[in-house]
């Protein structure tokens, strides 16, 4: 599988599920938003945020994988093909599906080690 990774800094936030969709959570290329009844996760690079609020729920240092290409629904193990190996080398992942392709945040400090990993699985990085 040929992958990516996309050239920001990532957090991830957590708002209560009433808040409205702040506008910053808009301003990038990829991001998530997600709602739920318990809460309203945010993915986003972290240059999005705003400098002058602090949040109770952020995760930060994050990098992330592209998967490439569109997948078809049909297919099926494609996250596993790419979680599995990272877990048994013990780097976690915040996975985000859209409806094209999938993508992993993997920590900074993991980011070459998850490269590795998967390459010795036969994934392709690209240098774009």
């Amino acid at each position: 599988m040929k992958l990516k990774i996309v050239d920001s800094n990532y957090s991830v936030v957590k708002l209560s599920s009433t808040e409205k969709i702040p506008s910053w959570a808009l301003n990038a290329d990829v991001s998530s938003i997600t709602r739920t009844d318990e809460e309203l996760s945010i993915v986003c690079p972290t240059e999005c945020l705003p400098m002058n609020e602090a949040f109770k729920d952020v995760e930060n240092d994050w990098m992330c994988i592209k998967v490439e290409g569109v997948l078809d629904f049909s297919l099926t193990g494609i996250l596993s093909t790419l979680a599995n190996p990272l877990a048994e080398n013990k780097i976690s992942i915040f996975a985000i599906s859209t409806f094209n392709t999938d993508y992993l945040l993997v920590k900074n400090h993991s980011i070459e080690k998850a490269k590795v990993v998967l390459e010795n699985e036969g994934h392709i990085f690209s240098n774009i």
